[in-house]
């Protein structure tokens, strides 16, 4: 199973912030918790299946109460989720949640660990979960983190039963009690120990919940107090608690920071049972380790710490690191040499960075970067030498206290230098439920570390150091501030279609147009477009005019060809020849304010519906909730979209005073809540009873899927309906017409089964549980083993005009190209024109 990879990628399992582009000094207050960790020899490893699973309070009393090193072991990145904030959805919104976990773990202080397990979604129990995720290569990670992180103590989150509430839950609980017992084994996972020790831990815990109306404590079991106030941090732990959960945006977890104390309950599982710590049985300090000396030495540097003046630790730092130097333990000796060296570089007051001025950069070519250092100790750091990506020099310069050095350097990026992208994401993956990992030693690490970097020698007294510094971008941001980020790798040519995705009507030429992007320096002459279909040619064109700049592309596929492809969904690849190298990515790039810049590569496709989907509408009104595709899709569609606003619904008053807004909606064929709109749009209390009066008058509403969760409006139709966390997870589920004469099902489209083939991920989510007489269910639909629903999509018509809930999952079909979901949601789009 492992690979040979080298040495760095296993080091930077140890890097808490593998994307951290400066080396910065902590605050002394930090510092002196870093110290006080470096006392304790324990580590606790938390376990759950995706990222806001985490028990953040908890996480933040272990680590600065208890001065515990602990990690949080997200066997998911929420790629099944829901994004609240923007359009992503699958391996980019992956990515913004790994990325906003890692903000987290920035505040609590945690480390922060994955596998290569994908979430596909919400799963009802783990037969569900096993049938996408491999088991094996679940635990398989579990083990490889536990031997690497050598945790002490095992906390899940969820019972590996029903009361977990979801599949991939109970999952995590699973795959934790089989990792716990496999861990300390040498016959299990052997590839491994090219690499790690077995470790056994001392127990598994299951820190029991009340959530809603489920409450798993007893007071019969092992209960621990936190949510401390800490006067370093000027707040109590479940207060810092909701300042990292918070950070979770894309799913809006905006959790409150509560003050006080709070008791948390912990179930046996398996192991040594706890009677009164978690730590019952764990060897606790470097005097129970058999090393007095190096207890002794970190009580009188903690002691004597100065918060003022952190380099007056240094002489004590230095010694101690020569006692820790000489452990026999490897890897006790290499987790406390990485931390102590930390603590001895932010101590010195050391900062440094090498920047540019460019955010991207391509391989073989040149850039100027510049090292910025500099030093607060009073004892001078000596910079003895730098190595430029493997080109040494030599400097042997002491670094004057609180004076910044800069040095100008060029450098000339490596031409085999790989794009910068999640090592996750560089492979297709291996199958629907798992990540390919390029080198097995990268599984757990939240990203890889930076394979460009500076390499700073350093002298501090008698002691050398290695000092990584990734090459980077810097600038200026007249709102932000100064901003570094990672340099990122990108093609010398980029392609990307102008739009998502097109669609074609039978016997109508496809007109596509297609971006060529230039980022190399390099002059390029002619080019060569291919466009492929299967691996097949389907069509290409000659570019005499490229001349290396960024150029469009705009070509015609003849409905001929068209007409010889029997798919109604087809999804074509894009390849771009010049000078003789083919060049066929396009970069997916991904930017947040509270976020770094992200990017991944993607092959450069495009996907294509064509066939007969029919849509009545000419303009349709939009009320927009959670980010979705769906306005985007309806333009591409050829339909006028209008974002409605405030002055849409009630900013025209009559002479008399009245209300004009009722003119100003008639003039939508149809008007459509974007998902969870209730949830999002703090101005629909208002705006509903205008809409009200649209279907009234004859106008068409289309609601899609909300919750109960941050509700605005309490009636959401004209007649009742209430909503439950009903849903229908299998997207192969099969579908009964009600009635399937009903004008939603035959006008302009005639709908059958056929439109419910090659569904993603899942049927619908939160559908209805009772409703009034008024509506009509069209669809019956079920998960394996479970009872029918009719709640995915309610029909009523109200006065002259029709009102439609529907909860199935449009937000996710339309960007995947469905064509039969596009005939479906073009039918209820146009029912008023039937």
């Amino acid at each position: 199973m492992f690979k040979k990879v080298s040495t760095v990628f296993i080091l930077g399992f140890y890097t808490v912030f593998c994307s951290a582009q400066q080396v910065r000094p902590s605050r002394s207050s930090e510092i002196y918790r870093e110290l006080k960790t470096l006392k304790h020899i324990p580590k606790v490893l938390y376990l759950a299946a995706h990222p806001d699973d985490e028990n953040t309070g908890l996480l933040s009393w272990l680590i600065n109460d208890q001065n515990v090193e602990t990690g949080y072991l997200s066997l998911t990145r929420g790629d099944g989720g829901q994004n609240l904030l923007g359009t992503e959805q699958g391996a980019a919104l992956g990515l913004i949640r790994t990325h906003e976990l890692l903000e987290a773990r920035k505040l609590d202080g945690a480390q922060q660990f994955f596998t290569r397990a994908i979430d596909f979604g919400f799963s009802k129990n783990t037969t569900d979960t096993f049938k996408q995720w491999d088991e094996d290569s679940i635990i398989a990670d579990v083990v490889w983190v536990i031997r690497k992180f050598r945790p002490d103590v095992i906390i899940c989150r969820f019972p590996p039963t029903a009361a977990a509430g979801h599949g991939q839950h109970a999952a995590s609980a699973v795959v934790a009690e089989k990792a716990f017992k496999l861990a300390g084994d040498k016959t299990a996972f052997p590839d491994q120990l090219k690499y790690v020790n077995v470790w056994q831990p001392k127990r598994v815990l299951w820190n029991t919940f009340r959530f809603g109306g489920v409450d798993t404590t007893a007071e019969n079991q092992l209960k621990v107090t936190v949510g401390q106030y800490d006067a370093q941090l000027g707040m109590g732990y479940g207060e810092l608690a909701g300042l990292s959960r918070s950070l979770h945006k894309s799913q809006g977890a905006g959790t409150q920071s509560v003050a006080g104390i709070r008791t948390e309950y912990f179930a046996h599982v398996l192991g040594e049972p706890a009677k009164a710590t978690l730590f019952d049985g764990v060897v606790k300090t470097w005097t129970a380790k058999g090393n007095a000396d190096i207890d002794q030495s970190l009580d009188k540097i903690i002691s004597a710490f100065n918060f003022n003046n952190p380099d007056r630790s240094l002489p004590a730092l230095l010694a101690l690191r020569k006692k820790v130097m000489g452990l026999k333990d490897v890897d006790l000796k290499r987790d406390k040499i990485k931390s102590l060296d930390n603590i001895i570089l932010s101590c010195a007051g050391f900062m440094g960075e090498v920047v540019t001025n460019q955010a991207e950069a391509v391989a073989g070519d040149h850039y100027n970067f510049r090292l910025n250092l500099i030093s607060r100790a009073a004892n001078p750091v000596v910079l003895e030498n730098v190595n430029w990506l493997s080109k040494p020099e030599s400097f042997n310069r002491k670094l004057s206290k609180d004076s910044l050095i800069t040095i100008q350097h060029d450098l000339q990026i490596p031409a085999d230098a790989a794009l910068t992208e999640p090592y996750w994401l560089a492979k297709p993956a291996a199958n629907a439920g798992t990540f390919s990992v390029p080198n097995d030693t990268l599984i757990g690490l939240p990203e890889a570390e930076s394979p460009l970097n500076v390499l700073l020698g350093l002298k501090i007294g008698s002691e050398n150091f290695q000092v990584k510094l990734p090459l980077s971008f810097k600038k200026l941001d007249p709102v932000r501030g100064d901003v570094v980020e990672a340099l990122r790798i990108v093609p010398a040519l980029e392609l990307k279609f102008t739009q998502p995705l097109y669609w074609v009507k039978e016997n109508e030429d496809l007109h596509l147009s297609l971006n060529v992007k230039v980022n190399s320096n390099k002059q390029y002459g002619k080019g060569i477009l291919n466009l492929m279909y299967n691996g097949e040619l389907l069509g290409g064109t000659n570019i005499s005019s490229f001349n290396g700049k960024d150029t469009t592309i705009n070509y015609v596929i003849p409905k001929t060809k068209l007409a010889a492809i029997h798919s109604s969904r087809l999804q074509l690849e894009a390849n771009f020849v010049a000078d003789g190298v083919t060049y066929h990515k396009k970069q997916i790039l991904i930017q947040y304010p509270h976020l770094p810049s992200l990017q991944y590569f993607a092959p450069a496709t495009v996907i294509v519906m064509k066939g007969d989907i029919q849509a009545k509408v000419k303009k349709v009104g939009y009320i927009e909730g959670a980010g979705d595709f769906i306005p985007e899709f309806l333009r591409i569609a050829g339909i006028q979209i209008d974002v409605l606003k405030d002055e849409d619904f009630y900013g025209n008053l009559d002479e008399s005073g009245g209300n004009g807004s009722q003119n100003k909606l008639s003039q939508y064929d149809a008007i459509v809540l974007g998902v969870r709109a209730n949830n999002t749009e703090k101005k629909l209390g208002r705006w509903m009873p205008f809409l009200w009066s649209y279907v009234k008058a004859g106008g068409n509403l289309v609601m899609q899927y909300n919750t109960n969760q941050d509700t605005t409006v309490d009636k959401l139709g004209m007649y009742n309906f209430s909503i439950a966390n009903k849903r229908v997870t299998e997207e192969n589920a099969a579908v009964t017409f009600l009635n399937p004469n009903h004008k939603l099902l035959n006008f302009p489209n005639k709908i059958t089964a056929d439109d419910f083939k090659d569904w993603v991920q899942e049927r619908g989510a939160y559908f209805p549980a009772q409703w009034d007489a008024a509506y009509e269910p069209l669809f019956e639909m079920h998960d394996t083993g479970e009872e029918p629903l009719q709640g995915s999509t309610l029909y009523a018509k109200y006065g002259k005009g029709n009102f439609i809930y529907t909860p199935l999952a449009f937000f996710r079909q339309l960007p995947a190209g469905n064509v039969g979901a596009a005939r479906l949601f073009f039918n209820f789009l146009s029912a008023q024109k039937n």
